[in-house]
């Protein structure tokens, strides 16, 4: 299921890839299997067709998934899928960054440990609690 939250700051392109990359590394969408097409999703998740086709589009770019030229757009493998090092590094950046205001935040060392292992183990399980949504599709792609 993908989740648009309309009232995020992050663009409704960036969540739709978000959704997709998520749903391909958990498993939900097989390697190899079939994404609905632009049309069928952009009317599912009622958005414009033109941010499912640049989501797509910087999917495939990414890796997530391939381009079968009049029969539609397939999952990779998550083996497949080679990290881009560039975005793991602004990414990591970003991180330390956060993680420094954080600890300004929280001068207990103890309490401190004990927010970023709360944090760690909800980003890893894909719990959603970081974040809310406001518009949700019926079911998975």
């Amino acid at each position: 299921m993908i989740e648009i939250d309309l009232k995020s700051r992050k663009s409704i392109y960036e969540q739709v890839v978000r959704g997709i990359k998520e749903q391909i590394l958990s498993g939900i969408i097989k390697p190899d299997s079939r994404l609905p097409s632009v049309r069928e999703l952009s009317k599912e998740l009622t958005v414009n067709p033109n941010t499912v086709q640049k989501a797509f589009g910087l999917l495939e770019s990414q890796g997530y998934i391939y381009s079968v030229s009049g029969v539609g757009n397939f999952a990779h493998s998550p083996s497949e899928i080679q990290p881009d090092m560039r975005m793991i590094a602004q990414a990591s950046a970003q991180i330390r960054d956060d993680i420094r205001e954080l600890r300004m935040i929280i001068p207990s060392t103890e309490d401190f440990i004990a927010t970023l292992t709360q944090i760690f183990s909800q980003a890893t399980a894909g719990d959603g609690t970081a974040t809310s949504h406001t518009h949700e599709s019926k079911d998975s792609l």
